[in-house]
């Protein structure tokens, strides 16, 4: 059983329809019992930093999320949230990541949002996935380059579009929303 992370921040119903298309049994759950004896945890995320992490202090989350020993998977403000801080709203994260979380500079259009491709991939998780495939971004901050980073894309900068650390997977795109290889990245973690 996946279990998918109730929280205020948004697109939980498409992380699970998208778990779903990969015939895997999930739960929208905060309960702690059905977190800590998941299979694999999937933390999304759609929102802004310093009231998401209000919310999951609230819930206690923010102290569930970095003691779980199964394989647990950031998904764009999920990934910012791991980070040490975050420039949104001076947002201190739960520290999985040591590092912190940027807004791009305004040199270009800011959010990045639609395609682009990843490159420089180190993880298992992009097995049988093309360098360079194109997957699908939206966001207004960064995690910079760092010993964490499993793949870069250029966007302004070259940053951290994945990070991992022991069983703690993380994607600044969006899996659920980057057709096959998406899928396939998805199905990856769930055989972790």
């Amino acid at each position: 059983m996946i279990a998918i992370i109730k929280y205020n921040g948004g697109n939980v119903n498409s992380v699970q329809n998208a778990v779903r298309r990969l015939n895997a049994d999930s739960v929208i759950t905060d309960d702690f019992d059905i977190i800590r004896n998941a299979d694999q945890v999937i933390f999304p995320g759609v929102g802004e930093a310093s009231s998401t992490m209000e919310n999951l202090k609230e819930k206690g989350l923010d102290l569930l999320i970095p003691s779980l020993k199964q394989p647990v998977l950031g998904i764009c403000l999920g990934m910012q949230l791991m980070c040490g801080s975050n420039e949104e709203g001076n947002t201190k994260g739960m520290g999985i990541f040591g590092i912190p979380v940027k807004r791009f500079p305004p040199e270009d259009i800011v959010p990045h949002m639609g395609w682009n491709s990843v490159s420089e991939v180190r993880s298992d998780l992009f097995a049988g996935c093309q360098e360079g495939n194109d997957v699908y971004f939206v966001h207004s901050y960064y995690c910079e380059l760092s010993e964490y980073t499993t793949s870069v894309c250029d966007y302004i900068l070259p940053f951290s579009a994945s990070l991992q650390k022991d069983n703690f997977y993380a994607m600044q795109f969006h899996p659920e929303k980057s057709g096959p290889a998406g899928s396939r990245l998805l199905e990856n973690f769930l055989k972790l």
